[in-house]
């Protein structure tokens, strides 16, 4: 059933504990010269970081992965490209003639060996050796028979009943003994643990307890809050440095552009760049179109050349051989059927004389 009655006030709610007040005077004693201290060392060491990284990435950029290329280009060229060659031009074809001759050689002689000589050898022995090891298996099973029956009244029925009869009260009567030596031995032992514990416990166990509630753990707490709050002021001062950091590199990235880079966009857009549209307007175009026109008069004069060379040839062919025979078109069409007739006759008459 649901309880419809209202609940009993349970009182004021409890405000949440802030950090400042659950951490004490200890941590908001420390934490400022702390983090005074860290951010005074860790702001050059961040610039200078982020200084590296930059050169690293131009570095990188500009000068390892052009000459990694060159590197890779260079060792396909020098290693790759011969060994290709090599394994498709000279390998290859030789294993294909090394396995071509031993498949002649070795494999068809072998083969026909194992057809005509081995197999029916093999046969035969195999029919031989069916026959005697039936025999052989006969006289075994009989042999074994034999055995097995002086084996089971001379050795099982004896060692059986020696078995059932002295061994098994022997081993009950030393079962007996041997637990109740242990039983004793295990009341001795149990004495001498409780005394050792107890020595164990009063001499060690307890001053290290009080050593440890009354020294090691408040040493260990004070540590721990020395210790959070130079991790804290670390990542504090971190942050800190970086925006100091990307605030430098900022200016000197404005600065550069300014100064180097802005006069070079201008001089490109407007010295350079019209300067090189009127070298290829004025001299590289009408050299372009001087070379393209000097190409398609090498190309007609070689078509020309090879016109007159074929005539030529042909003119030779004519002298030494004349004229080639013309070749008669073939009548490909079906005969009628009088023409059917007519040479069905002629071909009976033919075949009666």
């Amino acid at each position: 059933m649901v309880d419809v009655e209202k609940a009993p006030d349970a009182g004021p709610r409890e405000e949440p504990v802030r950090r400042s007040d659950a951490e004490g005077c200890l941590a908001v004693a420390i934490r400022i010269p702390v983090r005074i201290v860290v951010l005074v060392l860790v702001v050059p060491v961040r610039m200078v970081w982020d200084a590296l990284v930059v050169a690293g990435r131009f570095l990188r950029d500009a000068v390892l992965r052009p000459v990694g290329r060159a590197l890779a280009w260079l060792g396909r060229a020098v290693f790759v490209w011969p060994l290709v060659g090599l394994w498709r031009y000279v390998v290859v074809p030789l294993a294909e003639g090394v396995g071509w001759l031993g498949h002649v050689l070795l494999v068809v002689p072998a083969v026909w060996l194992y057809r005509w000589v081995l197999t029916p050898v093999g046969h035969a022995l195999a029919w031989f050796f069916t026959r005697v090891g039936a025999v052989l298996a006969a006289v075994g099973r009989g042999l074994y028979a034999g055995l097995a029956w002086l084996g089971r009244y001379l050795a099982v029925v004896p060692a059986v009943w020696l078995y059932r009869w002295v061994l098994t009260p022997v081993g009950h009567a030393l079962a007996w003994c041997g637990r109740q030596v242990a039983r004793g031995v295990g009341l001795v032992v149990t004495g001498v643990g409780l005394v050792l514990y107890w020595t164990f416990r009063v001499l060690l166990v307890l001053p290290a307890l009080a050593v440890w509630r009354w020294v090691l753990a408040p040493v260990g707490r004070f540590l721990a809050v020395v210790g959070r709050e130079v991790a804290d002021a670390l990542g504090h001062a971190w942050r800190v440095a970086g925006h100091l950091s990307r605030a430098v590199g900022r200016f000197l990235g404005t600065v550069l552009r300014w100064t180097v880079a802005e006069p070079a966009r201008w001089v490109y857009r407007s010295v350079l760049t019209p300067v090189g549209h009127a070298v290829r307007d004025t001299v590289l175009r009408p050299l372009a179109e001087a070379g393209r026109g000097a190409r398609r008069a090498a190309r007609q004069a070689l078509a020309s050349a090879r016109l007159s060379v074929r005539q030529a040839r042909a003119d030779v062919r004519r002298m030494l051989f004349g004229e080639p025979a013309e070749r008669r078109p073939v009548d490909r069409r079906e005969p009628s059927t009088a023409e059917a007739r007519t040479l069905g006759s002629s071909t009976t008459a033919l075949t009666k004389d």
